[in-house]
């Protein structure tokens, strides 16, 4: 070859395999990867980081509804929940609080009761009841531990007697929660049912309205009050609803020995909405109480009394 062929390097060699060109190698570098990924599903991008984060707190437990502790404020108020009972944990005291003779019945009562009293600054018991008028004094109740609807029944069986349950359908005002337990304690039914969602709950306020009844008589709560409702049935038990057009009356139900003298449930609505539709349908009875003076309806607390009453004269 003319000019510098000799010259090492001059001339490419052939090797052995050729090289390849933009349509062999390099064309494997061109090719897409495909769609790029949400922002979520890359690893390293903020989306995703913070929707693990959200999963994570999305499996933690959380306390259903009245589970938490309860802050009761007031010399009154707290007088009045040691009268009565009412289970408490501690009794806390705002330091310089004056001494009067509310605050010393409640350094006295918590003392007889074995209830710890502790000394806080005005500032920490302002905190601690999300800044009520406390007076210098509040109380912090326990979260009260309900039963399993169950519970009723196995309490009855355990009694050897016929099931009596009363079921709360949309009754929100926590004294008659209250007014119904001390009802069933004093009647002989074996607990009440509230559903945990749009319904009353075990507060102080239903605590101080049962005189000590709810430490005796279990109250359980149900997700879904219809469905325990159907559950119950399926346990052998009648199920009644109070309603002002039922077309049963209160005393044919008392006079007829296989509905009060066997298992029953009787359900009791709101004062103001009575009774809800699926709950209704799903009675097999619905009892009115007959009433004089053109009076429509009673409060849920008397209607369940009522009735309660007329079941144990029955079954007695």
């Amino acid at each position: 070859m003319a000019g510098n062929s000799q010259r090492k390097g001059s001339v490419r060699k052939q090797s052995k395999k050729p090289t390849a060109g933009s349509g062999g190698r390099v064309r494997r570098g061109l090719e897409g990867r495909g769609p790029t990924p949400k922002a979520k599903d890359r690893p390293y991008h903020k989306a995703h980081k913070q929707q693990q984060l959200a999963q994570k707190k999305a499996a933690r437990p959380r306390k259903a509804k009245g589970d938490d502790a309860e802050w009761v404020a007031g010399r009154n108020s707290v007088v009045e929940l040691l009268r009565e009972g009412v289970p408490v944990t501690g009794i806390y005291v705002a330091e310089g609080a004056d001494r009067d003779g509310r605050l010393r019945e409640a350094f006295s009562l918590a003392a007889d009761g074995g209830i710890s009293l502790l000394e806080v600054s005005k500032g920490e018991l302002d905190r601690m009841t999300g800044g009520a008028v406390h007076q210098g004094l509040a109380a912090k109740i326990p979260p009260y531990e309900y039963a399993h609807p169950d519970d009723l029944l196995t309490r009855a069986d355990e009694l050897g007697e016929e099931p009596l349950v009363v079921a709360l359908d949309s009754v929100t005002d926590p004294r008659n929660l209250g007014a119904v337990v001390r009802s069933a304690g004093g009647f002989g039914a074996h607990g009440v049912v509230v559903p945990e969602r749009r319904a009353a709950g075990m507060t102080a306020a239903a605590w101080k309205t049962s005189a000590g009844a709810a430490a005796r008589t279990p109250v359980a709560r149900t997700v879904n009050l219809v469905r325990q409702l159907k559950a119950y049935q399926e346990a052998g038990c009648t199920v009644v609803g109070l309603a002002a057009d039922g077309d049963l009356s209160l005393p044919e139900l008392a006079a007829d020995d296989d509905y009060a003298k066997g298992g029953l449930v009787v359900v009791v609505g709101s004062e103001g909405n009575g009774l809800s539709r699926l709950v209704a349908e799903t009675c097999d009875r619905l009892v009115s109480i007959p009433m004089a003076g053109g009076l429509e309806s009673l409060n849920a607390g008397v209607a369940a009394s009522v009735a309660l009453y007329a079941i144990a004269e029955a079954r007695r």
